[in-house]
């Protein structure tokens, strides 16, 4: 099977990776940014063509389509999110391809300072020999999740140009906002109609994840009292001071992204806005247990109120709201959707490796919801950020992965 799908999947993923298609964290729209709509429909239209069942656009922004059965089995969703991370600029991707990787460091033809290092990354020097796509150097690339979402084109029109292969129904979806932690509607599991599902939003070959974080985010609003500064002296209260002694008062250590690893979990501020008169702090917790989110959590209001302690005549006001929960929760009361991974991972000659996500997928709702489903490998590394990258090589160890899923499942 070696180089079957690469040459597709390449040119899925430099097409794909073009369009920019980031969602907005500030929206209250369903996707949350219109620029999503230049995927979705591209795929409902590809999906078309090649001749899958029941293709639609939902009304919530969700693509789905049918590969019919050709053998007895359960039917098995199958996702992938159309929409890149707003942390980084994805506007104006130029993605490129790096042939037979030689194993030095990549620079970018558009920031001549950036790097990417093996030595810094030692997944790149695995890769030698491989084709390697990255953007170039000013945006992010979009493989996180473009990279899923040319896997799973790809796996669909081999299916169907090749009926012969025995697999049980397939159902494919496509959503947004899945990095802003609202990729599944309510509506969905009930659309997707699987008795499982699977996620292709990992990184490495191999890797098979069914835990994740579970996750609320905070929202601190601090109101000072306003006047003007000339007439100020024992009357103004800084809301803008105050805030940034909530910030300060936070723990640091073992407590923040840049300080953690592993198990550990952590509060992350993201966002602050406002000015002297009101001021407002956004924050993610995360923790891979209850307990730890929720001890979190009361941190956060004990800071708060300390704060406000000190200055009586400030309101502080602090709202937290579940995002997302541990996927491992339901997963392990039954494992035959991550058994039957294993068994498709080593049909290739790979030891599945399950680590725990330091992040959510769809998957991590999806499961919540009543549809198991675990987070499948697509290569993607460095996602966020400039040095974003992906081996077209490993992008089609996960089709065949896929391919082999679908396989055994029939066989059950």
């Amino acid at each position: 099977m070696s180089g079957q799908f690469d040459h597709e999947l390449e040119a899925r993923l430099v097409r794909y990776a073009a369009i920019d298609s980031q969602s907005d964290a500030a929206s209250a729209s369903s996707p949350s940014s219109e620029i999503q709509f230049a995927m979705l429909r591209l795929l409902e239209r590809e999906l078309t063509e090649m001749g899958a069942s029941d293709v639609q656009l939902t009304a919530y922004g969700t693509v789905l389509a049918t590969i019919p059965g050709t053998a007895p089995g359960p039917v098995i969703g199958l996702l992938a999110h159309v929409d890149t991370a707003p942390q980084f600029n994805a506007t104006g991707v130029k993605p490129r391809v790096i042939r037979g990787y030689n194993g030095g460091d990549v620079t970018f033809p558009d920031d001549s300072a950036l790097v990417l290092s093996p030595e810094e990354y030692p997944y790149l020097s695995e890769k030698i020999g491989d084709d390697l796509i990255t953007a170039s150097g000013t945006t992010l690339l979009g493989a996180d999740d473009k990279a899923g979402v040319a896997v799973l084109m790809t796996l669909a029109r081999h299916l169907l140009s090749n009926p012969q292969i025995a697999h049980p129904t397939l159902r494919l979806a496509f959503t947004p906002d899945e990095e802003i932690g609202c990729g599944v509607n309510p509506q969905l599991p009930k659309d997707l109609g699987a008795a499982f599902a699977y996620t292709l939003d990992g990184g490495s070959v191999g890797e098979i994840e069914y835990e994740s974080f579970s996750a609320d985010g905070a929202e601190i609003t601090v109101t000072g009292v306003s006047i003007h500064p000339g007439l100020a002296k024992d009357k103004m209260v800084n809301a803008i001071h105050l805030a940034a002694k909530i910030i300060a008062t936070l723990p640091q250590a073992a407590m923040v992204p840049e300080l953690t690893e592993g198990r550990d979990g952590f509060i992350h501020a993201t966002g602050m806005s406002g000015g002297s008169s009101e001021m407002k702090i956004s924050l993610i917790i995360r923790d891979f247990e209850l307990a730890g989110l929720a001890a979190k959590g009361e941190l956060i209001r004990q800071v708060c109120a300390a704060v406000q302690a000190t200055e009586p005549r400030a309101t502080i006001q602090c709202e937290i709201r579940p995002q997302y929960r541990n996927m491992r929760y339901w997963i392990e009361k039954d494992m035959t959707p991550v058994n039957l991974a294993y068994a498709a991972c080593r049909k290739l000659g790979i030891e599945p490796i399950s680590v725990p996500i330091r992040g959510g997928t769809d998957g991590s709702r999806l499961t919540e919801m009543g549809v198991p489903t675990p987070n499948l490998f697509t290569g993607m590394q460095n996602i966020h950020g400039p040095l974003e990258w992906v081996s077209v090589q490993d992008m089609a160890k996960a089709t065949a992965l896929c391919l082999n899923l679908v396989e055994l499942a029939a066989e059950t």
